[in-house]
């Protein structure tokens, strides 16, 4: 499978598009647009580098490059220069193509570039396989470079159906980062309209641009949702799907979508950069049937030591770098990190094994304290972190965004109603020694709550 050369047969482009906060561009002029064979030449075989500022700029070179180059590693916006300068590294480069809000004039010196519109008309006529290499987007440290297939990537894309007339697909995250890329891949094997979001962008004006270009199927993490919930243009948006997927999907969240969007389809997925898309689930409740877990269609789920394991097509292929740890263990099985539990025939997610908190030698999950917090009518959305205890080593504490309305003339007596809350709900350890209230929580630029301490 070639993106390109896939969109070329596929026909029916006509008055679709890409747009972001910038420009409407024709899908067909992009697909059948001016090639150069000399860029082609230059870039042919090589390990890439994209790293350019705008979704629309890599939106155009992953269509150009995709069957051209040997390797294409995706460099994710907002990321520190070491951070870019390793995944140069740990990909191999051979050459970057590049614009100055993407790569700075004089960073990764060593490397020759190429400017976007220019390999933006290059053309794959070797139909080789290029190997992608996405960066993870966990909450802490320093991300993880995964090779991938475009045939793995595409593996959860039901690539037969014809899409629902009218179809316009919008995600909060960047096409460079791993959800943002199954929208993005979803929309041009479709092919369908694809509206691009910015970094920069507030959330309420990407919503009104969403609702002007009539978003039909839009995705985010729940932190995403959570935001958008807090604004009053989500009136704007009359989506036919809405998706959630990059974070626990608390059943909080999942009742105030389905309250605000009552005629959609909803759906919370389980999908990692490690391994690849799992599962969906649609029946509007947090966690995942019992059933789900062995094999079906291709994919592989297990439990082991409460942690979720995944085997499938779909997986990453490996890590890259210098000294990569193996990305799955002998019997292929993929060690997500994620803990689950069983409640009855539902299994629930609890959180990151690395992001458990250790209160006097017992084992607190900030995403289970979360969800709990969460449920408090005042609560629009939480953190759950450590706080240092000379006695326990840590206490659980809570920073609190509140609902639009609420009555916090008296914050003391509202925090203390927020542990009430919590005591009935939660085992002792796990209750909130403290609430802080703040304006807003920071996202990684994957869209997910920021987790590692300051």
């Amino acid at each position: 499978m070639i993106l390109r050369e896939t969109l070329s047969r596929a026909g029916g482009l006509d008055g679709l598009f890409l747009s972001d906060l910038r420009e409407k561009r024709d899908l067909a002029g992009i697909v059948f647009g001016e090639t150069d064979a000399s860029v082609s030449q230059e870039l042919a075989g090589k390990r890439v580098l994209l790293a350019v500022g705008g979704q629309m700029a890599a939106a155009r070179a992953m269509l150009a490059l995709d069957g051209l180059v040997a390797r294409l590693a995706l460099v994710p916006p907002g990321l520190a220069p070491e951070h870019v300068a390793r995944i140069a590294a740990d990909s191999e480069a051979e050459i970057v193509v590049c614009d100055a809000e993407g790569l700075p004039e004089g960073d990764l010196p060593g490397l020759p570039r190429i400017d976007i519109e220019a390999a933006a008309k290059a053309s794959a006529e070797t139909g080789r396989e290029t190997e992608w290499a996405l960066a993870t987007s966990g909450t802490t440290g320093a991300p993880k470079l995964v090779a991938h297939t475009l045939d793995g990537l595409a593996g959860g894309i039901n690539t037969s159906a014809a899409p629902e007339p009218g179809t316009v697909w919008s995600t909060f995250y960047d096409i460079r980062r791993y959800g943002g890329l199954q929208v993005f891949l979803r929309a041009m094997l479709a092919p369908a309209s694809l509206v691009l979001s910015d970094r920069h962008e507030p959330v309420r004006d990407y919503l009104i641009r969403a609702g002007e270009r009539q978003v039909t199927h839009i995705l985010g993490t729940p932190s995403h949702w959570r935001l958008a919930l807090m604004s009053n243009a989500l009136t704007k948006l009359a989506p036919r799907y809405v998706r959630l997927s990059g974070e626990i999907a608390d059943q909080t969240v999942l009742d105030l979508l389905r309250a605000a969007f009552p005629e959609a389809r909803m759906a919370h997925a389980y999908a990692s950069t490690e391994g690849g898309v799992g599962f969906t689930v649609e029946d509007g409740r947090e966690g995942f049937p019992a059933s789900l877990i062995g094999a079906r269609s291709g994919i592989e789920i297990a439990v082991r030591d409460d942690a979720l394991y995944v085997r499938s097509g779909r997986t990453g292929r490996r890590y890259l770098g210098s000294a990569p740890e193996p990305l799955m263990a002998e019997d292929g099985f993929v060690d997500t990190g994620d803990l689950v539990e069983r409640r009855g025939e539902r299994f629930h997610f609890l959180g990151r094994r690395s992001g458990v908190i250790n209160v006097g030698g017992a084992k607190v999950q900030p995403e289970e304290v979360e969800a709990v917090v969460n449920l408090h009518a005042s609560v629009s959305m939480s953190r759950v972190r450590a706080r240092p205890n000379p006695i326990l080593g840590a206490v659980v504490e809570a920073e609190v965004v509140l609902r639009a309305g609420t009555d916090a003339a008296d914050p003391a007596a509202l925090k203390k109603a927020i542990i009430a809350h919590c005591r009935p709900r939660l085992s002792g350890h796990k209750v909130p020694a403290s609430v802080r209230f703040v304006d807003d929580l920071p996202l990684t630029s994957g869209g997910k709550l920021v987790r590692r301490m300051p």
